[in-house]
């Protein structure tokens, strides 16, 4: 069952007068003090408690981060002041990750608004997206794209870019979720090219077929869903809750996912924590495990030919 969110926690008392902060360098420094202090997770975007203040200041400040680094000494107006307090308070008090508070969040070299009806993006398919998929896949051979369980749309626009000759499919089965996909393909003009699609995975999709199925899929299990900091609690728990070992929704893009791939056709999926459940269930299966330059875990390839191998061990 998944925790329920942070508001009833005790408030943290923001300062009344600027304790001598000035700067933005200032505020960004004191944010990241108090986060640590409150014991914040990180991991919805940023990593560290310094980022997560930057993030949240700038956003205050109506600023990116193309900011000069000698900006960052420059003073707070009283209300620029109260606007970062009020954001950190939230941050504190109520958990709330701070790709909500902004409603921004990057993926793949790209920003892409974000809210409560979709996970913030942070997957390390994002660094596949930024190379094409290569060596698996040559970016001008590549017709059409599947991203299963969309959600923002982060992965299916990322390989828009990566794919300028493809046509994708995004696909959700949140009504919800679909459109935060939908603002976010009408953002970067691809409505001619991104098609969003309500389907619990491949229900609506006879017929089609995929050079490229990618997925970021639901894969969290019961245990681990208890355990989730109170971050998590801002986030669908349909984008996250995948049943008892976190396998529901995978095992059956594995049973469906052949009938839908091209004969030179790939399959990518992560499943996070749930790599090992994954093994346990299908030792036979030589799941390509990818590795990351900037981190990350769980993230597989199949081709085509091994997942028509390997059926009668999905069935």
């Amino acid at each position: 069952m998944m925790r329920q969110r942070a508001s009833a926690r005790k408030r943290y008392a923001m300062p009344d007068d600027d304790q001598g902060l000035e700067t933005i360098r200032d505020y960004v420094r004191w944010g990241a003090s108090r986060f640590g202090e409150n014991g914040l997770f990180f991991g919805h975007g940023t990593d560290n408690a310094l980022d997560e203040a930057l993030a949240l200041v700038l956003h205050a400040l109506h600023l990116d981060y193309s900011l000069p680094e000698n900006y960052l000494d420059t003073r707070l107006t009283p209300g620029e002041r109260r606007a970062v307090l009020a954001l950190f308070q939230r941050r504190v008090d109520d958990r709330v990750p701070a790709a909500y508070l902004t409603h921004k969040a990057r993926f793949a070299g790209l920003e892409f608004f974000v809210d409560e009806n979709v996970l913030v993006p942070r997957s390390p398919i994002a660094e596949l997206v930024e190379h094409g998929f290569s060596p698996w896949l040559d970016a001008g051979t590549v017709e059409a794209v599947l991203d299963l369980c969309t959600g923002s749309g982060c992965i299916a626009i990322g390989c828009a870019h990566a794919f300028p000759d493809a046509r994708v499919d995004a696909v959700d089965i949140s009504p919800a979720a679909l459109e935060v996909a939908r603002a976010n393909v009408d953002h970067f003009h691809l409505q001619d090219r991104v098609d969003v699609i309500r389907s619990d995975l491949f229900e609506a999709l006879d017929g089609r077929s995929y050079n490229l199925i990618v997925s970021n899929p639901p894969y969290v299990g019961e245990a681990e869903m208890d355990a989730l900091p109170p971050e998590y609690g801002w986030e669908p728990e349909l984008g996250l809750a995948a049943g008892a070992d976190g396998l529901d929704i995978v095992s059956r893009i594995l049973a469906q996912g052949s009938r839908f791939l091209t004969p030179d056709g790939v399959m990518v999926i992560e499943v996070g924590s749930a790599a090992g459940a994954l093994m346990a269930r299908y030792p036979e299966v030589p799941f390509l495990w990818l590795e990351f330059e900037r981190g990350g875990e769980g993230v597989f390839l199949l081709t085509a030919d091994q997942l028509d191998e390997y059926q009668s061990a999905f069935d």
